[in-house]
């Protein structure tokens, strides 16, 4: 019997990938840097399936280049990159890791803010340069948690995670959503606060909101400037969440005291942003979601997701339900 032909994008944790080439014929992206379109437009033709990652921009032009493509598996709990109107309109139904990641990015989230707040990377950096002579009462003072106040924009699964978490430090917990949950608020000691009132109030900002049109900049000059001198800003939901230029300004000019960023504007950041000069944020590669754990089981999901639509049955994890009412 032949086995249906799929391209994935790129190299995936053994415990989807061995799957994925044990019941297809599978051509794998073998590169660091991702297919540019016009490979990806050349590998997709012909094939029954695709496995993509956030970096593919899956469109309808690559739809109609492969006439036969009847699954689209997305790596990613996000599907930002995929134009799921058109994929419904093709027939094409579209997976994606959903529920994985809360945990391993809300581990992230503190990892940052934790950094930030007791300047960790400054510390190493430091350390490295040979500039620690001895102790010193007021070497790189930072702030402390315990006692604080946690502002959490977004209170899904991550943000409840986080005020989950910040139990531990006896920290105030302040919450904004456009949609409240007052009965998980309720049971984890959080408090609904109007956006503006939060960003006054917290000594700590972590961002865990999906990118759409309203919260494209969501924190620009206006926000930054409402937050005080001695707050951290988080972010591990999407770099476009915030101005990132009105960003530098206000860690340049202690409009707040710093950040930690796994996510930014542009990926990878770019040679020229003014961010990578500044000491006071805590940059990382967009590695929320890189524990061994997780990355396997999302790879794992993925699998799933595609070869159940290569078998024509529904998706576990489908992004475009509508797709099977057609």
């Amino acid at each position: 019997m032949t086995r249906p032909k799929v391209f994935v994008t790129r190299l995936i944790p053994e415990a989807g990938l061995g799957v994925i080439m044990a019941e297809t014929e599978a051509d794998v992206w073998q590169e660091q840097l991702p297919p540019l379109p016009e490979a990806l437009l050349q590998h997709v033709r012909g094939k029954d399936g695709l496995l993509s990652l956030l970096t593919d921009r899956v469109d309808a032009e690559v739809m109609d280049a492969a006439p036969g493509l009847r699954v689209i598996s997305n790596y990613a709990v996000g599907f930002d990159n995929i134009d799921l109107p058109a994929a419904t309109e093709f027939g094409i139904p579209v997976g994606h890791t959903p529920d994985v990641l809360t945990e391993t990015t809300a581990e992230m989230a503190w990892a940052l803010l934790m950094a930030a707040a007791r300047r960790v990377v400054e510390g190493d950096r430091y350390t490295r340069a040979g500039k620690w002579k001895t102790w010193e009462p007021q070497l790189l003072l930072g702030r402390d948690l315990r006692g604080s106040t946690l502002g959490i924009v977004g209170f899904g699964r991550i943000g409840q995670r986080m005020a989950r978490q910040a139990r531990g430090f006896d920290m105030r917990v302040l919450y904004y959503d456009v949609f409240p949950n007052d009965e998980a608020a309720a049971q984890l000691g959080a408090a609904y606060a109007e956006f503006d009132d939060l960003l006054q109030q917290a000594d700590f900002v972590s961002l865990h909101t999906a990118l759409t049109d309203d919260t494209r900049h969501l924190i620009g000059e206006r926000e930054l400037k409402l937050m005080g001198p001695e707050t951290i800003l988080v972010n591990t939901s999407r770099g476009c969440v915030i101005d990132e230029a009105a960003l530098a300004v206000a860690l340049r000019e202690g409009w707040i005291l710093g950040a930690g960023l796994d996510v930014t504007e542009v990926e990878p950041i770019q040679p020229d942003s003014p961010l990578l000069g500044l000491s006071n944020v805590v940059l990382c590669p967009h590695i929320a979601s890189a524990s061994l754990r997780t990355r396997s089981k999302m790879a794992t999901m993925a699998a799933a997701n595609l070869l159940a639509g290569l078998r024509g049955e529904r998706l576990p994890h489908c992004a475009n339900p509508e797709v099977y009412e057609r």
